[in-house]
């Protein structure tokens, strides 16, 4: 068995996600209070009791979505956890290379809540919205996006055949929206996000990024870990560093990184963390792999090697 572990982006969040973490363990007590310190503000109380839009805020969202799964996959440690490989969607690649060893739990939240800040930021000042499109073929869409003259448009997400995010400006968006339908998209639905995420409109927040990623101490991973900027493995600091920093306005190749690991011989894939999305995207993608899921204290209880 090939074990790949996969890890949630931002929109798995809930309000009392990690609850029963807390009230159960004393990793995740000890982790929480990392976490309030290092966001400089109550995360607990933000992620346990609410009210759901100071969650849904980049600066909150992020993080708190990294927290809960690294404590999972702690807790995942614990009992015996095995991994060959490991992936995660946007956020989720801090997620994956925690778990991989590239940097700890503190260093990986410092570095989160600085990508959530600086992408909120950026949105605040650069205003740009996303919207995902069903039914289109990859190419199509990316052609779509190049030929839409009303501003910056691209291909952010590639998340399953036939379901593909785009981003940019407010007025690119919207006529890449009609130009799908009449291409014949299944459906088109706009988002409700802060900016233009995985797009150039994102460069700002990736200088202030690449600002702290070049100080920091990132180690080789124990796995490969295939990252979003191209759909490779990598496992070295350097090429990690560099992928992290690519990331933030480069698209989101997922469903070319789960076909990849299937040929690279995973047999088996774990999502870890809150919420079922990329359970949903892996059966799109190929229903040949099994895809379980962590996402509570239970579910780690009930877990055996």
């Amino acid at each position: 068995m090939s074990l790949a572990l996969l890890y949630p982006g931002q929109g798995s969040q809930k309000i009392g996600m990690g609850l029963d973490l807390f009230e159960n363990t004393e990793i995740a007590r000890k982790r929480f209070e990392q976490a309030n310190d290092i966001m400089e503000t109550d995360i607990t109380a933000i992620i346990f009791e609410g009210a759901e839009e100071v969650l849904r805020q980049t600066r909150y969202t992020q993080p708190s979505i990294y927290i809960i799964s690294i404590i999972l996959t702690e807790l995942l440690n614990d009992k015996g956890l095995n991994a060959d490989s490991a992936a995660g969607h946007s956020l989720g690649e801090y997620s994956a290379l925690t778990a991989g060893g590239a940097f700890n739990f503190q260093t990986g939240l410092s570095l989160v809540k600085l990508r959530a800040e600086s992408m909120q930021k950026t949105g605040d000042e650069t205003e740009g919205t996303m919207a995902a499109v069903l039914g289109l073929d990859d190419a199509l869409i990316k052609d779509m996006c190049t030929s839409v003259s009303q501003g910056i448009v691209v291909a952010a997400n590639y998340n399953a055949p036939g379901q593909v995010v785009i981003s940019g400006e407010v007025d690119a968006v919207k006529h890449a929206m009609e130009s799908a339908k009449d291409l014949g998209a299944s459906k088109v639905i706009p988002l409700n996000v802060s900016g233009a995420f995985h797009s150039p409109l994102m460069v700002p927040a990736r200088e202030a990024l690449a600002e702290k990623l070049n100080t920091t101490e990132i180690l080789d991973t124990q796995f490969p870990v295939y990252v979003n900027f191209n759909a490779k493995p990598i496992s070295s600091g350097e090429a990690i560093r560099d992928a992290l920093i690519k990331q933030l306005d480069h698209p989101v190749r997922w469903h070319e990184s789960i076909s990849n690991m299937i040929s690279d011989g995973a047999d088996s894939f774990m999502e870890i963390g809150p919420g079922r999305v990329l359970q949903g995207l892996n059966r799109r993608i190929s229903r040949a792999v099994p895809t379980s899921g962590i996402s509570t204290w239970e579910d780690t209880h009930n877990f055996h090697v």
